[in-house]
């Protein structure tokens, strides 16, 4: 975490950056964060975790760490900052889900369903917070080449036998068909 402060300071010079290490898939973990952050005017959920798996190969175990990873933190974290945002009639919450709530991509089911799930839990709150100044919104982002999917390139590389970056040109088109992003530019 340090490494990551200081480059936010040396980027940021002027801003006053604290860093806080909770692990936001426990209700420990999210109590420590809020106790440690205090009151919230911008909660933005980011936390997830996403792995290929054939369904049938899906234990228990990993619908479950997958559902408090990708859901329950935010339900956490929202249940703990909404009050007061809805005290002080100010505040957003936003959830950073994908495409996959809508698309579930058949590698990956246990992800879609938790990111469905995310969205039905950012549009009952947005039902609850209706007729105040506190609105929670979702971002449902399509394919973004970070760490984590490079991760799931390469692997899906040595698999097919070819490169990272000639399956990068062809993943929208070969493995998220139903992605809009082709309608609007160009992807090759």
């Amino acid at each position: 975490m340090s490494s990551a402060l200081q480059q936010l300071q040396a980027e940021l010079p002027v801003a006053l950056v604290h860093g806080v290490a909770a692990d936001v898939s426990t209700a420990p973990g999210c109590r420590a964060l809020i106790e440690a952050a205090g009151e919230v005017d911008i909660l933005v959920n980011n936390t997830g975790i996403f792995e290929p798996k054939e369904f049938l190969q899906i234990p228990d175990e990993d619908w479950a760490r997958f559902f408090e990873v990708n859901v329950m933190s935010g339900v956490r974290l929202s249940r703990a900052c909404l009050p007061g945002m809805l005290r002080r009639n100010w505040g957003r919450i936003v959830f950073i889900s994908s495409e996959s709530a809508l698309h579930i991509p058949k590698e990956m089911i246990h992800y879609g369903l938790t990111k469905t799930a995310q969205l039905a839990l950012s549009r009952g709150l947005a039902e609850l917070t209706a007729g105040s100044a506190v609105t929670v919104n979702s971002v449902l982002p399509g394919p973004t080449r970070s760490d984590g999917v490079e991760e799931f390139l390469q692997a899906m590389a040595r698999q097919s036998g070819t490169s990272v970056d000639h399956l990068a040109s062809q993943f929208v088109k070969q493995y998220r068909s139903t992605f809009l992003l082709p309608l609007f530019a160009r992807v090759d």
